[in-house]
């Protein structure tokens, strides 16, 4: 499932190429937004093993002065047996450290949506690609984020000044099925991934989840946009006469980030790196 870390990422990966400067790996950017937010997840994920991370993410992530103490008790654990409460955070800290490492190297289909935001509040579209093959997600989400920044064809690429403007939507695929008819899908559950010959050519295209349901559309008129998205351009009532009509349904929640969260994360984790 994706997660606003995700976003957070992606933006991150933006950035950085944006502004020609290293960015943060999936794995950094998934501790730190743990620990920005203050969970418990957060903190075990700040006392993650040290080979997930660089001497500077380290040293970012170390235990403050009041935390110290609990360390040196584990250090002596060698001749102190482990009591309840330390044997099960041990064990959550290996586990976690487990997650970690599986994280980054998790593959997913995958789509990462830039947009606007207007200071009235209204969103327009600014890059939109992903792929239906499976990718490592921190491999994945920096390529389809630059990508969609930079590449879609629809679109100028992406300026600086823009920034405080955008918004990340990352959704991550599942559950591909093909459709036993056109309808059989669920509005605002159903991703569409649709192919079909006219005129002796083949044309495909898809839709996200949300796509129909953010537009107020039917059934009937998403297949007829998506067709015509393809390159369709026969009759409106006549898009079930195309041949071989062939529809794939999938599954996958968008999670969206704006700017200013991520901005906010950055200041403290650049806040954070002072003095070092």
């Amino acid at each position: 499932m994706a997660t606003e870390a995700h976003c957070a990422y992606c933006f991150e990966s933006l950035l950085a190429s944006l502004e020609k400067r290293p960015a943060l790996s999936l794995n950094e950017v998934e501790s730190l937004w743990a620990k920005f937010k203050g969970s418990d997840t957060g903190d075990n994920l700040a006392e993650a093993s040290d080979e997930l991370r660089s001497p500077a993410m380290n040293r970012l992530l170390a235990p403050s002065p009041a935390s110290t103490s609990s360390s040196s008790v584990s250090s002596t654990s060698a001749s102190t047996p482990l009591s309840t409460e330390e044997s099960s955070k041990s064990s959550s800290r290996s586990s976690l450290s487990s997650s970690i490492k599986k994280t980054e190297h998790e593959e997913f289909p995958l789509f990462v949506t830039w947009n606007t935001i207007s200071r009235s509040g209204h969103k327009n579209l600014r890059g939109c690609i992903g792929t239906f093959e499976a990718q490592a997600l921190d491999d994945g989400l920096r390529s389809y984020a630059l990508t969609s920044a930079f590449e879609d064809t629809r679109f100028n690429p992406i300026s600086l000044r823009e920034a405080p403007s955008l918004e990340c939507g990352v959704t991550l695929l599942t559950d591909f099925l093909p459709a036993s008819d056109p309808m059989a899908w669920e509005i605002g559950k159903h991703g569409l991934r649709i192919s079909f010959t006219y005129n002796g050519r083949r044309y495909g295209s898809t839709y996200l989840p949300d796509v129909a349901r953010e537009q107020g559309w039917t059934k009937e008129e998403t297949l007829v946009s998506l067709m015509r998205k393809a390159g369709w351009n026969g009759r409106k009532d006549e898009w079930r006469k195309v041949s071989d009509l062939n529809v794939v349904t999938y599954q996958g929640d968008r999670v969206v980030l704006g700017y200013s969260a991520w901005q906010e994360w950055r200041d403290w984790v650049d806040g954070s790196n002072e003095g070092r």
